[in-house]
């Protein structure tokens, strides 16, 4: 049977079936699911609302629209409970209600997705959407994004312009930030650094409607500010239930809580005190209204869109509004001339009234830059029309206001009219949009939306149609070219009808009527404005109302490109929209002439600059109604501080400008005065945009902004301020001459008086009469000025000046912004001039950062005012910081000494260079010089040395001092090319120094050697005796710079008192001036002070520091070498009398004092130091710099190089003081092999040896020699232990009885015994069990033994030290390294034991004992006894007294020489007790520190003050040396001490192990990532110390080093560099995971993430978790790397890597040392390798600069990553080797990180032959 055909018929039969059944299917499975979309709406069915436990102030209205009932309740499902308050809803919101969490997916750790389910619950207004998706992420460390939208349909959405273009950048996860409750949904936002909850929606259900969406939280405090646009008659908002609606409307600014012109759904919420603050955006243009209730907490509700929320995070409120304008676009700079008073009114009626007004106005002289017309100049109200019979002449008008320097505004609006022109002309510009289809149309989608407007029936621009922006900028170029002006005002743009919705009225439709409206005026969506179902190419207009004036600014801001091109102008706008100040200004709206509305300006002006639009001002006077001359004169004195400063009034009031009221009225003196002291300030107010612009700062400011921890500030919101420093504080009310005002906590001067407020933090009655208003300057603050005119045109070419307010430490600072006032995007293009001003100490330094303009006017500085000099200048002086720099005398100076005012005049210092600007001022106090150091002085003590006694307030401040002329006088004094011979003599007018046991030494001779042009030697001693003097060698030039030309410096001599004067040439800075009161030279003390240049002074050691800068707030720190473990005002291990100073030009010298006897140095803030020493000369050497590098690298060159350590002794090292046996040892070593972290060398301390012996190994450690070498085999090195102290109580013991023989331990003087002075250190007596259980005391008398001090001064003692190393090397076990230990020289007994010195007992107790630990026991505490004798290499016998401090520097060469004998390699030396120049022979760690969070940063100071003293092989004990070390702690510091060039952990006896395999799992990870990267970068670190080794470079650098013309760094301690390249951030304290870090005025970039960090010359958080550290490494450097391993036995081997970080100009320059890594001397034997790397216009030339490499040790080219490299993709990367061949490599480029990847090793290229690296792009 053949198959049956189906008919046609039959088949369209069968396909309805089938969609029938599908159809039919779907609607029961909807129904009985509920899903999707919003097609159920529940009913109270089976629903209970949870009720119990709403505290009433958390209660969320669940009727909002009004009419409830317990019925009506009931019904929505929700709570009832009546009050006796209407305010209180009673009916509320239950628990159960809302949305659950269905699924959550974490992409990565910085996002949250999840789905959402509604709750069965009784709907609102229906429509629910059941089912939502929520994303959420952490855009940057500061910005929390969530956004809630239905997941099934697509909903309407804000188009902003500038939001999408924003990138994100997280660090830190999400999950610190945001938690989410899963049932019902709610989520919390916490602050992560406290957990403190900022906003949390769980107190109430989210509601999610397709015209009602709501959502709920409850914040952290009531200090809650923004919201807009609205009257608010407080700044700070009323949380008593009150609701503001949102929607944009033309409305009078009454006072009302109606909507106005602007859409401002964003809040900032003030926490507390700390400044601690978050702002809240809902990006989000439908109408809503936001509800403030007392929990305290925010109710949104929007009745469309989607919930889009940014929450932004900042430490203080300033910090937020830049948060969120980085979001939203920061603030347009406006047009200089923009920053003038204007003048502007609705109908003058005729061109010839506006001239009236305009000539009147020009004839009292009032600063007047700018002249409006509103609508009246028109044709019937037309755009792009004038009215050419009242009106003829405006065409000419631009050119009238020009001839005098003025600027013309005309209005637009966006109403279209569609009449004809008079006449029955045609009114082409509605003829053109029609055909353009320009227009919003009706709910078709085609016909025009009639309404009516200003000239009658119109027609309304759709601004979001690209016909119609091109309509309008064509429309606007042809009407310029009629009718020229200056810039436009665009007005009635929110959109305004004035009849509701259309002259066809509106449909009935959910869109014009929607299930629920918020409370807007009238409270009909369409009213004065048009149908929400009008369509517009955006969407209806129910959703984009709100955006209309948005729309139209953005199609404006192209109309204005077209006609201006490259100049800025201007636009003013009505309606606004968040970003809408990227490209206007906004004025506040139709006010009133009335003392409200004067008040409440202020709040608009402070939510704008919120909001991001600066430019804003109130209409001055009024502009309803008519305003009297009180109201009009106050209004004009504020308004004279508006950003927008423009008197505007309406038609039919009477005229209001200031000439209308007289021209010698008190209302037009009081505008005038204000007005020029506004254009005076202009400059001020420019730079306040230019932040604004580029940061996102506000203008006008809120008191509280900077004064957020005065809770009082909180609430003032009739006075503002113009920055951080002008503080207006207006007359608001009629009749008022005393004003309450508030005075924050800060120094403030009366701007008009100049003087000091005796108020602060606190209220203060001002007495401000008619013509006055309150000024106040901020001490601090620096305000460039510029002297005024009546127009900016010619204020412009005026000279310019600085006012300068100090604050409670005399310090100011301030910024200039300077550019043509009318270029467009001159910041991005560089075309500006932009200062940095400061005050410290009497200095001003006015220095350019940035210089690409040069201004026409050839401008100067010619007046410098400064406010708060409390004693008049003895000079004042400016430095040119050109390169010339030449320093000359101001002679225009002016001293007002009643109101403490220093006027400088005539400066005449060019706009553009830099200058430092010196005023020396004389505080009687600080020049005080202590004349009783010891302490306890008294009256008759003081008058005893003849010394002045006074007693002072400041308990600091020496009460005994010397005279003037205390000290020596000259003789005699020559000078020659080379240098000058003083002799001086004591002043016998007073009596001795007071010491008797000290002779004073009356004559002395005083030479000054000029060794080279940066070098000089000034040595002061007795020509009569031989005084001890300190015999360690200093390289000085052989012959002496005679050129005066060629000397940084010049010298000169004060006779009366004695003094010496270096003063550097170059900028006429004393860097060291003696000529003070109080030298004194004795027998046993020696004291000289000196002036310094600055305040900024480093060095000086060995002690612990708490910061790098010295406090010179009357600080004494002792000098004198001693096992005193690190800690306060301790001296420690070694001695450094040498010190950095950084002046005030950012120009560095040092100074040392060549002085090995004990000492003291006190600084005091004159500013000045004092030394004291009690023995031996004064011998100083002065170094020039001028950079701190330069300074480093000029004093090792003196005192030697540091020692180039071995390459594997950059490898990770462990020890610990406390192993038991040698299988502990093994035991250690084979856990960190397999555990696979990085690690060189171990470690044996004192347990090793068999009683603490030198060069005996105990028997618990017999398999010790053995495993070293299976170690050493593998890869690793060893270092071991020696102290100095040889027991003398053995039978057999070589070490002592080999030095014995050879004489060669420290002893008595003969003439008192000829036996050893014995000490007692670790060794131990034979044959005893040591009692662990007794106190020290005991345990060193009973079972110490005596043991001998070599004398490594002696020949004889080096060789008898390099015969027993060399038997212990050979006979016992083989090492790598020698780590000297208790050399300062330590003892346990103090002096000698049994305690007896012989000798002279002052020798133990001088007459003047430094402030020294335990100075109450003598010198001999803890070590031998003063009067030992020693004998230096000449034979001379010198007294321990004198030499002390040097046995630590003698142990260190004699222990170099042996290893190198030895070993026959470099190896290296550590050691503990230094002094300058032991750097060429040995590193140094910094002792016996404590296992505490403080000890981590005090080692930065520690590792930076000694790469000032020429050790760069420095590091502290990582985890510390005593107590127990916390999980924490001990690894924060194991990512620091990855940094440390010395990396060793370290901890001592009877504290747990802290090793990084005697934690868990995850620290052995994070020690293990830290240590890649440090072995990764040690070819760098490498090259560093060849760098210190052969240049004197630090390697451990400060900031400053390398960014001294930025002062911040100066101060910066908790970060460090490797070099000049790689910036260190650890995390320092306990429990944090961000860390505050400064990153230098350079390009950074991330070193994890490759990318560059964005961020210049400021503070900036970075997330620091627990497994991670920050490192950033500087544009324009190029690092060697390679590829780590576990020993660098291994990563040597491996190819070399170039790590490439470009710079803003794509180059970047770097250097290669490389050598066997362990010969010795390999440099002057010149075998190694030098390379050079350089960068420029994307190629890599390698260039050889010495090949000295045995074939062994070569390397390969490996991996180099280009960082900065473009988004442009790279196509091509071509090698040519040294012999022209070609290689191509295959580029890896990620677009987002700009990093470009390349691989050579395949290519076999090696590093010592030349080669080029070619990249290319695919544009």
């Amino acid at each position: 049977m053949g198959k049956k055909r189906w008919s046609g018929l039959e088949v369209i039969l069968l396909v309805l079936f089938l969609l029938m059944t599908i159809v039919a299917i779907t609607m029961i499975a909807l129904f009985a699911t509920g899903e999707p979309g919003f097609l159920k709406d529940e009913t109270t069915d089976d629903f209970v609302p949870q009720c119990s436990n709403i505290h009433m102030a958390e209660r969320v209205d669940c009727f909002p629209d009004g009419g409830a009932s317990k019925l009506k309740c009931e019904q929505r499902g929700c709570c009832w409970s009546p009050l006796d308050e209407r305010n209180v809803p009673w009916c509320f919101f239950s628990t159960n209600h809302g949305y659950t969490v269905e699924t959550v997916e974490h992409p990565n750790p910085y996002v949250i997705n999840a789905q959402l389910r509604r709750l069965f619950s009784p709907s609102l207004f229906g429509g629910d959407i059941q089912q939502l998706s929520f994303h959420a992420e952490m855009q940057t460390n500061n910005r929390l994004r969530f956004k809630i939208s239905d997941a099934l349909n697509k909903r309407f959405e804000v188009p902003h312009k500038h939001i999408p273009s924003v990138g994100s950048n997280p660090s830190s996860p999400i999950s610190n930030t945001l938690e989410i409750r899963q049932n019902p949904f709610g989520l919390t936002v916490r602050r992560q650094e406290n957990k403190k909850v900022l906003f949390d929606t769980t107190m109430a259900p989210l509601v999610f409607a397709d015209q009602y969406l709501q959502l709920s939280a409850k914040l952290p405090s009531h200090n809650i500010y923004g919201l807009g646009e609205h009257v608010h008659t407080r700044y700070r908002h009323d949380t008593n239930w009150r609701t503001w609606p949102i929607f944009t409307r033309d409305s009078f600014p009454n006072g009302g809580t109606h909507n106005l012109y602007g859409h401002y759904p964003f809040f900032l919420c003030l926490e507390d005190e700390s400044g601690k603050s978050f702002g809240v955006f809902l990006l989000n243009s439908n109408a809503m209204e936001v509800t403030l209730q007392p929990a305290p907490a925010v109710t949104y509700r929007t009745i469309g869109g989607i919930l889009d929320f940014y929450i932004f995070l900042g430490d203080t409120p300033e910090q937020v509004v830049q948060e969120y304008l980085e979001l939203t676009g920061r603030p347009v700079i406006p047009a200089y001339w923009s920053l003038g008073f204007q003048l502007s009114r609705w109908d003058y009626g005729s061109l010839d009234e506006v001239k009236k007004t305009v000539e009147r106005n020009r004839a009292i002289g009032l600063p007047y830059d700018i002249q409006y017309t509103d609508i009246d100049y028109m044709e019937e109200k037309k755009d792009f029309t004038y009215d050419k019979v009242n009106f003829r002449n405006l065409p000419q008008f631009a050119d009238y206001l020009h001839d005098k320097g003025q600027r013309y505004i005309l209005i637009l609006d966006p109403a279209i009219a569609i009449s004809k022109r008079v006449n029955g002309a045609p009114y082409e510009s509605y003829d053109r949009g029609m055909a353009k289809n320009a227009w919003v149309t009706e709910s078709d989608g085609t016909t025009p939306l009639e309404g009516e407007v200003w000239p009658g029936k119109t027609v309304f621009p759709d601004y979001t149609s690209q016909n119609c922006i091109d309509w309008w900028v064509d429309e606007y170029e042809r009407f310029y070219k009629e009718i020229k002006h200056d810039a436009l005002w665009i007005d009635m743009n929110e959109v305004s009808s004035f009849v509701k919705g259309s002259s066809n009225g509106c449909a009935d439709n959910n869109l014009n009527y929607p299930p629920y409206t918020p409370k807007i005026l009238d409270e009909v969506m369409y009213s004065k404005t048009l149908c929400m179902d009008a369509k517009q190419y955006w969407g209806n207009h129910y959703d984009v109302h709100s955006l209309y004036g948005y729309s139209m600014v953005l199609a404006t801001e192209k109309a204005l490109q077209r006609v201006f091109g490259s100049n800025r102008t201007l636009m003013l706008t009505r309606s606004s929209f968040p970003g809408v100040g990227k490209y206007s200004g906004h004025w506040l709206g139709d006010n009133a002439a009335n003392w409200n509305d004067i008040k409440w300006a202020i709040d608009g002006m402070l939510e704008f600059g919120l909001f991001g639009i600066p430019y804003i001002g109130a209409d001055i006077c009024g502009f309803f109604d008519d305003s009297t001359e009180e109201l009009c004169r106050r209004w004009m004195q504020v308004g004279a501080f508006y950003p927008f400063s423009r008197n505007h009034n309406a038609q039919g009031y009477k005229a209001q400008d200031p000439a209308s009221y007289g021209s010698d009225s008190a209302l037009v003196r009081s505008s005038i005065h204000y007005l020029r002291i506004r254009y005076t300030l202009l400059p001020y107010l420019y730079t306040l945009f230019y932040k604004a612009h580029t940061t996102g700062e506000t203008v006008v400011r809120p008191v509280l902004h900077e004064f957020y921890s005065d809770n009082v500030t909180w609430d003032v919101d009739r006075q503002f301020l113009w920055g951080k420093h002008l503080l207006i504080s207006p007359v608001l009310d009629s009749g008022v001459e005393r004003l309450r005002a508030y005075i924050p906590d800060a120094v403030w001067y009366d701007y008009e008086t100049m003087e000091r407020l005796a108020v602060r933090k606190n209220y203060d009655e001002l007495y401000l009469p008619a013509e006055k208003l309150g000024l106040h300057i901020r001490g601090g603050a620096i305000l460039p000025t510029q002297r005024p005119e009546v127009t900016t045109t010619y204020s412009r070419r005026n000279p310019m000046g600085l006012i300068i307010a100090l604050d409670d430490n005399k310090q100011a600072a301030g910024e200039l912004f300077w550019d043509d006032g009318d270029s467009r995007d001159t910041v991005k293009s560089g075309n500006y001039i932009h200062y940095r001003f400061s005050v410290v100490h009497g200095a001003l330094t006015m220095q350019v950062t940035h210089a690409g303009y040069k201004d026409p006017n050839n401008l100067k500085f010619e007046d410098i005012t400064v406010l708060g000099v409390s004693v008049p200048p003895t000079s004042v002086t400016v430095t040119d910081g050109s390169q010339s720099n030449t320093t000359t005398n101001v002679t225009g100076v002016t001293y007002d000494a009643a109101r403490e005012v220093l006027l400088l005049h005539n400066l005449s210092l060019t706009l553009g260079n830099t200058y430092v600007v010196q005023w020396d001022t004389v505080s009687e106090e600080y020049q005080r010089f202590d004349c009783y150091p010891e302490g306890n002085a008294d009256e008759a003590k003081c008058k005893a040395k003849g010394c002045i006694w006074k007693p002072s307030t400041n308990e600091k401040v020496p009460w005994c001092y010397y005279p003037d002329d205390y000290g020596y006088l000259v003789t005699h004094a020559t000078e020659t090319d080379s240098g000058i011979t003083v002799d001086i003599t004591r002043n016998t007018n007073y009596r001795s120094s007071g010491r008797p046991e000290s002779k004073d030494i009356t004559n002395l001779r005083v030479e000054v050697w000029y060794h080279s042009g940066d070098m000089l030697q000034f040595k002061i001693w007795d020509p009569k005796s031989d005084r001890y003097e300190v015999p360690v060698p200093l390289s000085v030039p052989k012959t002496p710079q005679t050129d005066e030309n060629k000397r940084l410096y010049k010298v000169s001599v004060t006779s009366q008192p004695f003094g010496l004067q270096v003063i550097r040439k170059s900028t006429g800075t004393k860097i060291w001036d003696s000529a003070v009161p109080g030298f004194t030279f004795s027998d046993m003390f020696i004291q000289v002070s000196t002036r310094l240049s600055s305040q900024f002074v480093y060095g000086f050691g060995e002690t612990e520091h708490p910061t790098y800068k010295h406090d010179l707030n009357y600080h004494t720190w002792g000098m004198f070498s001693k096992d005193q473990p690190p800690g306060y005002k301790m001296n420690c291990y070694g001695v450094h009398p040498f010190y950095m100073g950084l002046e005030n030009t950012a120009d560095a010298h040092g100074v040392l004092l060549l002085n090995s006897n004990a000492m003291d140095v006190t600084f005091q803030p004159t500013p000045s130091l004092t030394y004291r020493t009690i023995g031996g000369i004064l011998d100083f050497y002065m170094v020039l710099g001028p950079t701190p590098e330069i300074v480093v690298q000029e004093y090792t060159a003196l005192i030697g190089r540091p020692v180039l350590p071995a390459y594997w002794s950059l490898g990770f090292q462990l020890c610990r003081y406390g192993y038991a046996n040698d299988s502990e040892i093994q035991s250690l070593y084979t856990d960190m092999r397999a555990a696979g972290i990085p690690y060189d060398v171990q470690y044996a301390d004192i347990d090793y040896m068999e009683r603490q012996l030198d060069f005996v190994l105990d028997s618990d450690f017999k398999g010790l020699p053995a495993l070293v070498d299976s170690m050493r085999k593998e890869g690793m090195r060893f270092i071991f232990i020696l102290d100095p102290a040889i027991s003398g109580n053995e039978t057999n013991y070589p070490a002592f009885e080999r030095g014995k023989a050879a004489d060669v331990f420290i002893k008595w003087p003969s003439n008192l015994s000829n036996d050893i002075v014995w000490g007692k250190v670790w060794p131990d007596f034979p044959n005893v069990t040591v009692n662990d259980s007794l106190d020290w005391d005991t345990q060193v008398e009973l079972f110490r033994s005596y043991a001998a001090f070599p004398d490594f001064f002696r020949t004889q003692t080096a060789t008898w030290w390099l015969q027993e190393i060399k038997d212990f090397y050979t006979k016992t076990t083989k090492f790598d390294g020698i780590w000297i230990d208790m050399n300062e020289p330590a003892s346990f007994v103090h002096g000698t034991v049994g305690g007896k010195c012989l000798g002279d007992p002052l020798l133990e107790n001088p007459p003047y004992m430094p402030p020294l630990e335990s100075k109450h026991l003598g010198l001999n505490h803890k070590t031998l006894c003063m009067n030992s004798e020693q004998i230096l290499s000449n034979g001379k016998k010198v007294r321990h007294y004198d030499v002390h401090n040097l046995y630590g520097w003698s142990h260190a060469k004699p222990t170099h020489d042996a290893l190198l004998d030895v070993t026959g390699k470099r190896g290296i030396v550590v050691t503990r007790s230094t002094f300058p120049s032991s750097g060429k022979y040995a590193g140094h760690w910094l002792g016996d520190n404590f296992s505490s969070w403080e000890q981590l940063s005090k080692s930065i100071i520690g590792m930076m003050e000694f790469s000032l003293f020429g050790i760069s092989y420095t590091g502290a004990d990582i985890c510390g040396f005593f107590n127990e070390a916390e999980y924490e702690m001990c690894l924060r510091w194991m990512q620091l001490g990855a940094f440390y060039p010395y990396s060793r952990n370290h901890n001592g006896k009877g504290s747990p192990r802290q090793d990084p395999v005697a934690w868990d799992d995850a620290f052995a990870s994070a020690s293990r990532d830290v240590l890649n990267i440090r072995y990764t970068l040690l070819p760098y670190l490498y090259t560093l110390m060849f760098e210190a080794h052969t240049k004197g470079s630090t390697v451990i650098r400060p900031l400053l080093h390398e960014f001294v013309n930025d002062k911040t760094t100066w101060d910066i301690y908790k970060q460090f560099l490797w070099g000049p390249a790689l910036l260190i951030t650890p995390a320092l304290d306990k429990g944090v995971t961000e860390v505050e870090g400064y990153v230098p005025n350079a390009r950074w970039y991330d070193y994890h993430t490759a990318k560059d960090v964005g961020v210049r010359g400021k503070m900036m958080k970075m997330q620091t978790p627990l497994n991670h550290i920050n490192l950033h490494v500087r544009g324009g450097y190029i690092l060697p790397w390679q590829k780590p391993e576990n020993t660098t036995y291994y990563s040597r081997k491996n190819p070399l890597g170039l790590l490439v970080a470009l710079s803003d100009t794509g180059t970047a320059q770097g250097s290669f040392f490389w050598d066997d890594g362990e010969g010795i001397d390999t440099v002057g034997r010149n075998q190694h390798l030098r390379v050079s790397f350089q960068v420029e216009s994307n190629t890599l030339t390698s260039t050889v600069d010495h090949n000295g490499l045995a074939p062994a040790d070569q390397l390969n080219l490996g991996v180099m990553k280009v960082w900065g490299a473009g988004k442009v993709r790279i196509t091509e990367v071509k090698l040519t080797d040294s012999s022209g061949t070609h290689h191509l490599l295959l580029p890896q480029h990620n677009i987002d990180t700009e990093e470009l990847i390349v691989d050579a090793s395949s290519k076999s290229i090696p590093v010592n032959c030349p080669f080029t690296i070619r990249w290319k792009t695919s544009a």
